[in-house]
């Protein structure tokens, strides 16, 4: 008897851009670090509510026990996050995840390394060789004038998207610049490792140099955000001064401070 079988999968897996917010830890304080959550979650619940967060110990002196981890784990969830992963730091960290039950995610790594980080050492200089013992002839001259000029590097193309973004959507633009055509709807998002220009109204989330590009720009015709960043830094609505709402704006990071300013 002939038996059919399905091949089919019962579930997809796919590995994507995710927006997933990196809590950078520079004073072990745990009552310190949940309370500054729960006053985010508070003055912007629609963007922080059951938000998932990575845990950095990057930036301390210290990776920390597996019991202070779990506490600061266990307040950030009372203060209406969830933590889901590490961020891959030393062995020691990855130590820590295996006791806490967390994986590691390694992305957030070389962001931080290009901030941060001293320059990777340079390749040694090739071996020296010996100049030949008899000059090569002179090239004719016809010949050189007929060898092309060296090409230009291509230009770095931007990515369009003509289509509204709308709640729930994610467009990404890796290492380039974003330009929108249209809107960005509430609920959704538009992340940049270059700046990020819109010609519409901007009513989602805007994030310019995701991989730490300070000198990234956000421009927008219409300017309702709930929530803007540039390598990291950001402000959401209700940091924002009420003059600047539904006018044209340009966003940058100066002394790692957002600043806005009207384009009118």
């Amino acid at each position: 008897m002939n038996v059919a079988v399905d091949y089919e999968q019962a579930g997809e897996l796919k590995i994507g851009q995710v927006g997933i917010a990196n809590l950078r830890i520079r004073t072990l304080d745990v009552e310190r670090l949940v309370e500054e959550m729960r006053s985010r979650v508070q003055r912007a619940p629609n963007m922080f509510g059951r938000a998932a967060v990575v845990i950095d110990f990057g930036g301390l002196s210290q990776t920390p026990d597996a019991g202070t981890a779990q506490a600061l784990l266990d307040g950030l969830r009372a203060a209406g996050v969830l933590p889901v992963a590490l961020a891959y730091g030393t062995s020691e960290t990855d130590r820590l995840a295996q006791a806490l039950g967390l994986p590691l995610l390694a992305k957030f790594r070389a962001s931080y390394e290009r901030a941060d980080g001293a320059a990777p050492e340079a390749a040694p200089p090739p071996p020296r060789r010996e100049a030949p013992a008899v000059a090569p002839a002179p090239e004719p001259a016809r010949a050189r004038a007929a060898a092309p000029a060296a090409a230009a590097p291509a230009a770095s193309v931007g990515m369009i998207q003509s289509a509204p973004v709308r709640s729930g959507q994610q467009i990404y633009a890796d290492n380039r610049d974003l330009t929108v055509l249209t809107t960005v709807g509430a609920g959704a998002e538009v992340i940049a490792d270059g700046s990020v220009h819109i010609y519409g109204p901007l009513r989602g989330r805007a994030l310019a140099g995701a991989q730490g590009n300070e000198k990234a720009r956000i421009f927008c015709r219409e300017f309702h955000a709930e929530l803007v960043a540039i390598a990291g830094h950001y402000k959401v609505l209700e940091d924002i001064p009420k003059e600047l709402r539904g006018k044209a704006v340009q966003i940058w990071l100066e002394d790692e401070q957002i600043k806005i300013a009207a384009l009118d």
